[in-house]
C-alpha cells in the first residue's frame, strides 16, 4: 500500500468549517404551519376576536353580578324594554331582564353546543371512516351505505324525536340529536384521506412488522389526517352553532328558564319592531362567532396545505 504523505493533506480553516452548519433551524411541521398561520392577517383577526368572545360569555355573567346584582332570572318590571344605556349595556326584555347577562349566558350554551357537537362528531366519524377505509371490500361497501342512509335522513326529524322520547329540549338532547347523523361527513372525510394512504409504504412496513390493525389506524393513518381533520373542525362548529340557533328559533331548541342565542332571537322576534336591539344583539353574536370560525378554518386550511409551503 502506497504512504500517503502528509504534505497532501490541507487543514480546512475555522470559516470553512462553518459553511457545513445548517444555517436555518430545523422547523416541525406544526411549528412551519402555525408560522403561516400568523402571516394571515384575518385568521389572525378573527382569533383574537374569538378569544375575546369567549372571555365574554365567561366573565360578562360574573362583571353584570358584581356590578349591578343581576341574575339570569332577575325581573324589574319598572325596567322593561329599556334600550341600552349604562346599567343595561344591551337594554332589557319585556320582562325586565337584563339582555347583557342574558346574551352572555346564551353564548355559553351556544358556543358549548359547537364545541361538544363538533368534537363527539369528529371522533365518531374519524373512527368510523378509518375502519372503512382499512377494511376495504365488502365491509367498506356496507360501512358506506350506512353513512348514507343516516345522512339523508333531516336532522329536524331526529330532534324532534330524540325531544319527545327525553321529554325535554336542553344542551345533552340537542347535541345527541345533532350528532346522530353529524358525524357521517366527517366519516367521508377521512375515508376519502385513508383510501390515498393505507397503500403508503409506511403502512406497508408496519403491516410487515406485524403491527396490529388497531394500532396502524390509530398511530398511522389518523394521525396522518389530523390536518384534514383539524380543518373540518373549524367549519364543524359554526354549523352547529347556527343548527342549535335555528331550532331554537323555531322553539325546539332550548326551553325556558334556559337560553341561548337561538333562544334569545326568537324570543325577540315578536317585538322586532318596536324593540329591534332586543333580536340585533343574539343576532350578531351569532353572525360573528360563524364568521370568525370560518375564516380561521381557512387559515388553517392555507397553513396546512403542504403545497403551499415556501
Amino acid at each position: 500500500m502506497e504512504h500517503i504523505s502528509k504534505e497532501k493533506f490541507e487543514r480546512i480553516p475555522d470559516d470553512e468549517k462553518s459553511a457545513e452548519f445548517i444555517a436555518r433551524p430545523r422547523v416541525t411541521f406544526w411549528g412551519d404551519a402555525w408560522r403561516r398561520f400568523k402571516k394571515n392577517k384575518l385568521a389572525i383577526i378573527s382569533l383574537v376576536i374569538l378569544i375575546l368572545l369567549m372571555l365574554l360569555v365567561i366573565l360578562g355573567p360574573v362583571i353584570s353580578h358584581s356590578l349591578y346584582g343581576y341574575e339570569i332570572n332577575s325581573q324589574d318590571y319598572s325596567a322593561k324594554n329599556l334600550g341600552p344605556n349604562s346599567q343595561h349595556w344591551f337594554g332589557t326584555d319585556n320582562l325586565g331582564r337584563d339582555l347583557f347577562l342574558r346574551v352572555c349566558l346564551g353564548g355559553r350554551v351556544s358556543i358549548t353546543i359547537g364545541l361538544v357537537g363538533a368534537l363527539v362528531s369528529t371522533i365518531i366519524g374519524t373512527i368510523y371512516g378509518a375502519i372503512s377505509a382499512y377494511a376495504g371490500g365488502r365491509v367498506d361497501t356496507v360501512m358506506m351505505r350506512i353513512v348514507e342512509i343516516l345522512a339523508s335522513i333531516p336532522y329536524l326529524l331526529i330532534v324532534i324525536l330524540v325531544s319527545l322520547y327525553a321529554g325535554e329540549t336542553n344542551i345533552k338532547t340537542l347535541v345527541i340529536a345533532m350528532t346522530i347523523t353529524g358525524w357521517t361527513g366527517m366519516a367521508r372525510l377521512v375515508r376519502g384521506q385513508l383510501l390515498s394512504l393505507k397503500n403508503q409504504d409506511f403502512i406497508l412496513a408496519a403491516e410487515t412488522l406485524g403491527v396490529s390493525n388497531k394500532n396502524i389506524i390509530l398511530k398511522h393513518l389518523i394521525p396522518n389526517t389530523l390536518n384534514v381533520i383539524l380543518i373540518a373542525i373549524s367549519f364543524d362548529v359554526p354549523g352547529y352553532i347556527f343548527g342549535e340557533a335555528f331550532l331554537s328559533f323555531l322553539g325546539i331548541g332550548i326551553q325556558q328558564p334556559a337560553t341561548s342565542w337561538g333562544a334569545l332571537a326568537s324570543y325577540a322576534q315578536t317585538n322586532f319592531l318596536f324593540y329591534p336591539y332586543q333580536l340585533f344583539f343574539p343576532a350578531l353574536m351569532i353572525a360573528l362567532t360563524m364568521l370568525v370560525f370560518t375564516l380561521i378554518g381557512d387559515g388553517l386550511r392555507d397553513a396546512l396545505d403542504p403545497k403551499m409551503r415556501q
